[in-house]
């Protein structure tokens, strides 16, 4: 007579499910809007910023550490490709810009785009720090040396 053996035993069978249970994950969508609100992406209370773009270590009402993401370049980036290839691409096409004179086209282009690039890169780098939060990117740890 042939023995059957269980392949899973009943605290085997428990493992498994606590492990297949689903975590509550975070919506890109979520952490995308409230970093373009300069909001802490893990409770959308906290403020994102110290100053202009330095990103408080920790939130002030959560306790999250902000200070894991590392937004680096992206930020510079993606605010280079907006402002770049969505308004200077186009904007080449209007005759006004190759007629008149460069003394005239120089401060009425380039200060709404310097203005623009100002205002955009925060709110890009929210944008940057709340997607990291959501796919759970963070920095490594420094390695013991």
């Amino acid at each position: 007579m042939r023995r059957r053996v269980a392949l899973f035993s009943p605290s085997l069978q428990a493992h498994m499910d606590a492990m297949s249970e689903p975590h509550p994950s975070a919506s890109v969508f979520t952490g995308l809007k409230r970093g373009l609100q300069h909001r802490c992406p893990n409770c959308g209370e906290g403020r994102l910023y110290r100053r202009y773009l330095k990103v408080e270590p920790v939130c002030e009402a959560c306790g999250h550490e902000l200070g894991l993401y590392p937004a680096d370049d992206g930020p510079a980036y993606f605010t280079i490709l907006l402002v770049g290839h969505v308004i200077v691409a186009p904007m080449l096409i209007f005759p006004w810009i190759w007629e008149a004179s460069p003394w005239l086209v120089a401060p009425l282009t380039l200060i709404p785009l310097t203005t623009l690039t100002l205002v955009a890169l925060p709110r890009v780098k929210g944008a940057v720090i709340g997607m990291l939060w959501a796919i759970k990117i963070r920095k490594a740890e420094d390695a013991p040396t």
